[in-house]
């Protein structure tokens, strides 16, 4: 019990003397305080102006910093004319080196380069379908497609098949027109010696060729009349924006007379088969079901894809 006591007043011994500590520490801070709020705010002091005999000093300014140069107060009449044209030169100079040239769109003589990024993109976009449309891949794509319908297969052969065989066999119609149209202006432009222009009116010439070899009189017609262009009109000054559609046109009504001709035999085996099921009493049985093997067999034997593909390209000359 008796150690228990000691212990106990040790510790209140001690805790009194830290916060006596503790107490002195806040009164000195307080009257700190209190001395300086009573001093009151330090004046400036003043600038140091170096005298005319007296060698001025320069403090060290790091590399690529600038020195400040101090400003004159307002009103101060010891500003010497060498002072003011050095200042002068030196606004000159400030105001020289922080001129901005900015070419806005609108703002010069050059096109923008967003502007030309568009066009050119849109020129690129629309490409796939020119090509598509002032070439024979139109003719081609028909009459393979309705040979397949002819045969009663609509998923045989695939769409891929079809188009890629089309895209091909335009390769081969248009080689002659390809090959002109790259020995004229391709090559001449790639190597300098003509310009875009030239090139573009030199390409035209295989192609106006093709297309009006290949071109009705009627639907040319048709279109030069809507365009008001004045008839007649020579060859070589039938303007594309009437030929193209015009021989679109002619290309359609062609693939579908090919069309109609390789539909014939095919539908006569299907009112053959049709007549001897309607004979024979099995009215429940459809005919396609039947016709189709005979089709199938009639094709085979003729050598049907070959004589399409043939009569195609001798459609071309």
């Amino acid at each position: 019990m008796r150690d228990r006591a000691q212990v106990h007043h040790v510790a209140r011994r001690r805790l009194r003397v830290t916060a006596a500590v503790v107490g002195a520490c806040i009164a000195g801070a307080l009257l700190f305080g209190a001395s300086a709020a009573a001093a009151g705010p330090t004046a400036p002091t003043p600038p140091l102006t170096p005298t005319p005999n007296s060698p001025t000093v320069q403090s060290p300014v790091p590399n690529g910093i600038n020195p400040i140069t101090p400003i004159s107060p307002v009103g101060s009449s010891s500003t010497s004319k060498s002072g003011s044209s050095s200042d002068s030169s030196s606004s000159d100079s400030s105001d020289t080196n922080a001129s901005v040239s900015l070419n806005l769109p609108g703002t010069s003589g050059k096109g923008s380069n967003s502007v030309v990024i568009i066009l050119l993109l849109t020129v690129i976009s629309i490409a796939p379908s020119l090509l598509v449309l002032c070439t024979s891949f139109t003719r081609i794509v028909i009459v393979l497609s309705l040979t397949r319908n002819a045969l009663g297969l609509p998923s045989a052969p695939p769409q891929q098949v079809i188009v890629g065989l089309s895209i091909f066999l335009t390769l081969f119609v248009m080689g002659p027109t390809l090959t002109q149209m790259k020995s004229e202006a391709l090559d001449p432009l790639m190597k300098g010696d003509i310009t875009t222009a030239q090139a573009y009116e030199k390409a035209q010439v295989p192609l106006r060729e093709f297309l009006m070899k290949h071109t009705r009189q009627g639907e040319l017609k048709m279109f030069l009349d809507a365009s008001k262009t004045k008839t007649p009109v020579a060859r070589d000054k039938v303007p594309l924006v009437a030929l193209v559609p015009a021989f679109v046109l002619s290309e359609l009504k062609s693939g579908f007379i090919i069309g109609f001709v390789i539909f014939i035999p095919f539908l006569i085996i299907d009112l053959v088969v049709s007549a001897v099921l309607m004979g024979l009493g099995m009215m429940m049985l459809p005919p396609s079901f039947i016709s189709l093997p005979f089709k199938l067999l009639l094709f085979i034997m003729l050598d049907g894809w070959m004589l399409v593909v043939g009569t195609l390209l001798k459609s071309y000359g």
